[in-house]
């Protein structure tokens, strides 16, 4: 027993010293201002290490962003853990796995157009996976799935919007809050009068997360007073049969008819259409997954 005892104590020692080595590491590299694909992402992953070591004082955790962190000065072909890697509730595998699914299909085009909230976006879902294994500090899994969506919407706004129909909404002229709070973007046409605010779903779901609810509601804060007559359209990707994408699609429009009522507005002033695939806002082939394709378009027709 007493042997044992020992080789545990070593055991643990050696553990400890290589989780505090890389974190050791990690810590002495300065990159205050981030530019590229990979000093977003070693950036992002110190925060998680850094979080875990000295807050939570989760060294396994720890030991996995900071071993991330330091890789992504090797290469940029850094990825979220696979599903396989963590011991998910049942309960939950499905939803991060749909996750994982649509941070792979956006990966490429991410790196290019939007390399920071591909940063963010790869690194929460590591902790949103982690803390789901864990699945006992359910702020810490809203927070990290949150943080994950944002991520992603910014990114699909980013494929699906030509650049010159898009403005932020903490552009000068509107005076709001920065991404980092309320990310929120706006899509203006060339004859600049009407407003669009797009909401994204997960494949073959209606439901909305409180991501996209919020982003509803500071819509409606911003912009309500300038809008009588609602248009919601419906937008599915290409993959499923036409008439399946077609009833989806109309179902999205309803979820955010409804939320659009909760929050105030008359249901006299909102018309809803569903277009299934027949608007994608990425060309794409038949029964291909694209996740910016599945959304919903809020827009002021009056």
């Amino acid at each position: 027993m007493h042997i044992k005892y020992i080789l545990t104590i070593i055991f643990i020692i050696i553990f400890l010293g290589g989780c505090s080595a890389s974190y050791k590491q990690l810590s002495m590299i300065d990159n205050e201002k981030p530019i590229s694909f990979q000093e977003h992402l070693m950036n992002e992953y110190k925060k998680r290490a850094t979080f875990e070591a000295e807050e939570m004082h989760d060294w396994n955790s720890a030991k996995l962003y900071s071993e991330k962190a330091l890789s992504s000065l090797e290469t940029d072909e850094i990825y979220p853990e696979d599903i396989s890697y963590w011991k998910l509730p049942e309960e939950n595998i499905d939803e991060i796995r749909i996750a994982h699914d649509n941070l792979m299909t956006i990966y490429k085009d991410g790196k290019k157009i939007d390399p920071y909230n591909l940063a963010r976006a790869i690194s929460s879902l590591d902790c949103w996976s982690e803390q789901q294994e864990e699945n006992w500090q359910t702020w810490d899994i809203s927070k990290c799935k949150d943080d994950f969506l944002k991520a992603m919407h910014n990114i699909y706004e980013k494929i699906s919007v030509p650049e010159l129909d898009k403005i932020n909404l903490n552009n000068e002229d509107h005076k709001l809050e920065n991404e980092t709070k309320n990310e929120v973007s706006l899509v203006i046409n060339e004859n600049k009068k009407e407003l669009i605010q797009i909401i994204y779903f997960d494949f073959d779901k209606f439901y909305l997360s409180e991501v996209s609810k919020n982003k509803i509601e500071l819509f409606l804060d911003n912009y309500g007073n300038e809008i009588t007559d609602y248009l919601v359209i419906g937008h599915t990707d290409t993959k499923g049969t036409k008439n399946y994408n077609l009833s989806l699609s109309i179902k999205r429009a309803e979820v955010v008819k409804e939320i659009l009522i909760k929050y105030g507005i008359n249901q006299n002033n909102i018309k809803i259409l569903g277009k299934g695939e027949e608007l994608l806002a990425v060309d794409t082939p038949d029964e291909t997954k694209q996740p910016a394709n599945r959304r919903v378009e809020i827009k002021k027709t009056n």
